[in-house]
């Protein structure tokens, strides 16, 4: 794409993650309507009807784009450019009246070359990224290949290299097979790490390390529209986000660090 292009949609997901963000701040303290709810996950009636105006104002935008969301996908699956959007990221919170939740936007741009059936979503890469958190209305954007930006102001990752002096956020997904996953790298964190934190929207956690607030965030069992957009913007402000496949269409495992960290959250196993 050629950068007005991009420049184009990023003012494009920008005007549709305030949108978004406006009708959260407007439904902050109404009573939410839930659609579905699990042993650790809700689904509500606003999570759609935010999609739906995102969609809207991302379409003047990129007519022909297609889009994976949270709330459902439309368009072609090999399209050459796809949204990818969380309209709510931290649902629980938000559910909850804890103002710490999300709009997550990002666009992707389809790969030269063959695709790539084993595992579709290499077949594409992230050039816009915008994370939008109503409550504060702090807005982080990027392009590829250009600085992260908050409130229009370049961001950076911390350079904070020792374990021991480093705020790590961690996130326990809704399935029990990742929490115990997870679980052994909580507790040995808890003691190796300065602070442990668990915030509950993973876009937001990853913004943050890109902010320099956190030193890196991690989790299992992630979907592309929690991270897509915060990944990117990571990358821009000079952090490392590390993800790996996991089983399941669009889920991941990922270390999201300040480029400094990774080796000592993971350390090499003792032979």
């Amino acid at each position: 794409m050629k950068p007005t292009e991009l420049k184009s949609a990023l003012n494009g997901a920008v005007e549709a993650a305030r949108a978004a963000g406006a009708l959260m701040r407007r439904n902050q303290n109404a009573t939410k309507r839930i659609n579905s709810e699990a042993r650790h996950d809700i689904k509500l009636e606003l999570d759609v009807r935010c999609q739906k105006l995102i969609e809207k104002l991302l379409r003047r935008t990129l007519p022909a784009a297609a889009v994976l969301g949270e709330e459902g996908d439309s368009g072609e699956a090999r399209a050459a450019l796809r949204w990818v959007i969380d309209p709510i990221d931290g649902t629980v919170n938000f559910t909850y009246g804890i103002p710490h939740a999300c709009v997550s936007i990002a666009l992707q741009a389809r790969r030269p070359g063959e695709w790539d059936d084993a595992y579709p979503d290499a077949n594409y890469e992230t050039v816009v990224g915008v994370v939008y958190d109503p409550f504060p209305d702090e807005l982080w954007t990027a392009i590829k290949g250009q600085p992260a930006r908050l409130n229009g102001r370049i961001t950076r990752a911390s350079s904070r290299g020792r374990l021991a002096e480093s705020i790590v956020s961690v996130g326990f997904a809704k399935h029990r097979e990742t929490m115990e996953l997870i679980l052994p790298t909580f507790q040995r964190l808890l003691y190796e790490a300065r602070k442990v934190r668990l915030m509950g929207a993973a876009a937001l956690a990853i913004t943050y390390v890109a902010s320099g607030r956190f030193d890196a965030y991690l989790e299992y069992g992630l979907r592309l529209w929690d991270i897509a957009a915060a990944g990117l913007i990571l990358e821009c402000a000079g952090g490392e986000f590390w993800r790996e496949p996991m089983p399941g269409e669009h889920t991941y495992h990922i270390i999201a660090n300040n480029g400094l960290l990774r080796k000592k959250l993971f350390p090499p196993k003792k032979k």
